[in-house]
């Protein structure tokens, strides 16, 4: 048993890592497309202004988005990201009410704090972070 838990955690921890980087990356990246690209196509951003607060936060999940899906200064965007997804709980949902289930902010929790995670893991095996 023991044989199988090394293997797990040399061969595939930093793989999986990867996976939820690459995963999470992807989803947070649709969010600034949404905002700044109308797609997938959200009526709320509709008439967004890329000088307002979202059109702000859209430009650092396109970008930052893109970085993490390659795996590229991994730990300073997610770092990044991460700060973001914090402001943007307090700012968005907190005044809704103290529940996240109930104010719509579990989104915002789960990527804040899986960028926190990777600020300090890193990129994983498959990012361009490992090529030197």
């Amino acid at each position: 048993m023991s044989a199988l838990i090394a293997q797990l955690d040399t061969l595939w921890s930093p793989r999986l890592l990867s996976v939820l980087r690459i995963i999470t990356a992807f989803l947070f990246l649709q969010h600034g497309t949404a905002k700044l690209f109308g797609f997938p196509h959200v009526a709320f951003f509709d008439e967004l202004s890329l000088f307002s607060l979202i059109g702000f936060a859209g430009l650092l999940e396109v970008v930052g988005g893109l970085l993490l899906v390659l795996g590229l200064f991994t730990r300073p965007v997610a770092f990044i990201l991460s700060g973001e997804m914090a402001f943007a709980y307090f700012i968005g949902h907190a005044p809704k009410g103290l529940i996240p289930l109930l104010n719509g902010g579990e989104p915002a929790i789960l990527f804040c704090f899986i960028f926190l995670y990777l600020a300090a893991a890193g990129g994983g095996a498959w990012s361009l972070d490992r090529r030197q």
